[in-house]
């Protein structure tokens, strides 16, 4: 169907994956299937004309059954992607003109951006001074979530303000990430209706993409570490964990992180101290695309759960207290 008009394929970052040269940005954002509907336009208009007017390659990801949120991506330069997310708000408050954010001179409403966890720190900046001063400058407000989504290592940034503000935020909140593209290296892409099942590995494998392919997480080779058949394309990750956390992925004895080796086949290794005043610990990983996005996943998983078990005993806490 026209209305179904793919998203562009994007690289695992949150944008250009090379510093020099016209620097291109890739910037994602979950709308609802309502609202990429408006974006579309019938029989695709409305996003055609976004791209002629604008100079960017933009799409919105296909309907999946009973999921009622689809990915919105807008790839071109900074000024373009902010010139476009603008359009796109200006054109969602136009198609709810009854909506009680809309009764005001300068309509005000919200976008909710896609940000890579590992370049979060590159738009809150130190002490939350970078998302204050974008926040004074624009005139838009912004809320960062403190978890990342289901089966990814993203989270959302929430710009809410009139069309003109959020698109300011956004130029501004683009050449903090192409400043710190390398951050942002291997990350793991949301898609709605990946946290659907998290009961188990059946899963594991659903939506997941790396440049735009399904990566089965079978590709990887049984035997990483012989001599023939070393890989010539490795790569090296970097990853922010929480201390706090840290426990949990090595496990005892280091139990935990072995079997992630194992499973994954990356080499990864673990800063023995925090690497900023966030508290959080680096993981260094060491391995072919296929490998490292299987070691994410795994270490991600392992995340989840914790937080999943940490939750549950303090409800058990808390119901105790009350009896």
């Amino acid at each position: 169907m026209p209305s179904d008009s793919p998203a562009p394929q994007s690289p695992p970052q949150s944008r250009s994956p090379s510093p020099s040269g016209t620097e291109v940005l890739t910037l994602r954002a979950l709308v609802s299937t309502k609202d990429a509907g408006v974006i579309i336009g019938k029989g695709g208009k409305n996003v055609a004309d976004l791209r002629d007017h604008t100079g960017v390659k933009a799409g919105v990801s296909k309907v999946v059954a009973g999921v009622h949120e689809r990915v919105l991506t807008v790839s071109g330069s900074v000024e373009g992607v902010a010139r476009a997310y603008a359009l796109i708000v200006a054109q969602l408050v136009a198609a709810n003109p009854s909506s009680p954010i809309t009764n005001s001179p300068s309509p005000n409403t919200s976008i909710r951006l896609l940000i890579s966890h590992n370049l979060m720190g590159s738009v809150i900046g130190r002490n939350g001074l970078k998302i204050k001063a974008i926040q004074d400058s624009s005139g838009a407000r912004m809320v960062a979530s403190k978890d990342m989504l289901p089966q990814s290592t993203e989270r959302i940034v929430e710009v809410q303000g009139s069309s003109e503000s959020i698109g300011r935020a956004i130029e501004e909140i683009g050449r903090c990430l192409l400043e710190d593209w390398e951050r942002g290296q291997g990350t793991v892409l949301f898609y709605p209706g990946n946290g659907d099942d998290r009961t188990g590995r059946r899963s594991s494998n659903a939506g997941r993409r790396y440049n735009g392919d399904s990566a089965s997480v079978r590709k990887t080779s049984p035997s990483p570490n012989s001599p023939t058949q070393q890989p010539t394309n490795l790569r090296t990750q970097n990853i922010s964990i929480p201390s706090d956390m840290v426990g949990c992925i090595i496990g005892r004895n280091g139990t935990k992180i072995t079997e992630i080796r194992r499973l994954s086949g990356s080499k990864i290794s673990i800063a023995k101290e925090p690497h900023d005043e966030t508290g959080e610990r680096m993981f260094t990983i060491v391995g072919t695309p296929e490998a490292n996005e299987k070691a994410l996943f795994l270490l991600y998983n392992q995340l989840e759960s914790e937080k999943e078990r940490r939750v549950g005993r303090d409800q058990q806490q808390q119901d105790e207290m009350q009896d």
